[in-house]
């Protein structure tokens, strides 16, 4: 680990609110409105409940995982299950086996739609084997892409069940406990 790289870390952990590390930079992100917190919080929540019936632990909103990517020192998805070490105050150490990224208000257009796709290929490439990209405000769709099949999502709707196999395998919701 290089000092720069050190630094930076320490750096994460005096901010205030969400961000993580990009490019050699600290990279604030935006508070997220009603139903893309309270999406974030069902997935945890659902996670937080199937815990008991795997080997790993449900992690909320906020929470960092430390990786060491050419480009990416840090994850901070807004749910996540991560299979590995506990870390007591401090990030935990490597990427999380899923992680649930829900958009918000912004989060829409060419340009947004290219950084999602490298934020998840970034993933992919730490080690996540499934990245829920969770669009509750205009397709209200769960794309399920797999570190196996980047390029193809399985695409769940209102009234259907997504599940995240096989990073959190027997896992499972109801893609309306989203909107609720």
């Amino acid at each position: 680990m290089t000092t720069k790289t050190q630094a930076m870390i320490e750096d994460l952990y005096k901010v205030a609110g969400k961000a993580e590390i990009v490019d050699g930079e600290i990279v604030l992100m935006s508070p997220t409105g009603d139903m893309p917190g309270r999406a974030g919080g069902a997935i945890y929540m659902s996670l937080r409940l199937y815990e008991s019936k795997a080997s790993g632990r449900a992690y909320p909103d906020n929470v960092g995982f430390r990786v060491n990517l050419p480009n990416r020192e840090s994850f901070s998805p807004d749910a996540a299950f991560y299979v590995g070490p506990r870390a007591g105050g401090k990030f935990l150490e490597g990427a999380p086996r899923f992680a649930a990224e829900v958009r918000s208000e912004n989060d829409y257009g060419d340009k947004v739609e290219e950084a999602i796709a490298g934020k998840r290929a970034e993933y992919f490439e730490a080690g996540t084997l499934v990245v829920w990209d969770v669009d509750i405000l205009r397709g209200q769709v769960v794309r399920v892409y797999r570190a196996s099949d980047p390029k193809n999502p399985t695409v769940y709707h209102r009234g259907e069940i997504a599940e995240a196999e096989p990073a959190v395998p027997g896992w499972t919701m109801a893609v309306d406990e989203l909107f609720t």
